[in-house]
């Protein structure tokens, strides 16, 4: 299938912790000089104000390099080391990058973060799970990246450990791989409603009462449906929120 007969979803669905007036999750997106785009999602160390002020710095040392043509490995590195400097290694963030590269004609997801990433490829999901560190502390971190051809139907979820936690005040995991499978199987067709419905089922294990920030972010390569040229963004932002 030729590319020009492709569309790029993006979709992200976030929520603060419970009676904490600021999300410590940052999410951006940009686009790729040379084609393409990419989405980071970075969750500070612990909530709040002063998680958000590390998430903050992580995304934009990203963002920056990203829009200026750097590799997301690159990118990701560099994050890195400025946080480590910037805060003396003392304090640290997790850190995702989805990327549809044009250049490369490939999907590539790079990951700083002890939550897995999710795949999806041809109605199945492939769970990226090798071990990987976070941004910001030990000296020679470095992102594990997979990057797949680009095909309709390719796609990626990364999410915050608000995400991977919920309902498991003790640390525990719910299975988001089979639960995104349920939702592939059941004939979700955007990134907008796998987006929300993983937020709701994590909202709902967590009885509402989110017991730390939760974000996802699904970025899925799928045929045209419109067939123009228009390229659209909308965003839900309710001002009582951060």
């Amino acid at each position: 299938m030729d590319w020009r007969d492709l569309e790029v979803q993006v979709a992200v669905a976030k929520i603060g912790k419970h009676a904490t007036p600021e999300s410590g999750d940052t999410v951006e997106t940009v686009e790729r000089p040379h084609g393409g785009l990419s989405v980071v999602v970075a969750d500070g160390q612990r909530s709040g104000r002063s998680a958000k002020a590390i998430s903050n710095v992580v995304v934009r040392k990203a963002l920056t390099l990203l829009a200026e043509g750097v590799r997301d490995g690159a990118a990701a590195r560099a994050a890195h080391d400025y946080l480590r400097t910037y805060r003396s290694g003392q304090v640290s963030a997790t850190l995702n990058i989805i990327s549809v590269d044009l250049t490369t004609g490939s999907l590539v997801v790079s990951r700083n973060s002890d939550c897995p990433a999710i795949l999806l490829r041809e109605g199945r999901v492939h769970l990226l799970d090798a071990p990987s560190e976070a941004v910001g502390i030990h000296p020679r971190t470095r992102p594990v990246i997979t990057e797949v051809a680009l095909e309709p139907g390719l796609g990626a979820v990364v999410f915050t450990d608000g995400i991977a936690h919920a309902g498991h005040p003790t640390g525990g995991t719910w299975d988001v791989a089979a639960f995104v499978q349920q939702r592939l199987d059941a004939g979700t067709e955007t990134a907008r409603a796998l987006a929300d419905a993983l937020l709701e089922e994590a909202l709902r294990l967590d009885q509402n009462r989110p017991r730390d920030d939760m974000t996802v972010a699904v970025v899925w390569v799928l045929p045209s449906r419109s067939g123009d040229k228009i390229r659209r963004l909308e965003v839900s932002f309710p001002l009582g929120s951060h």
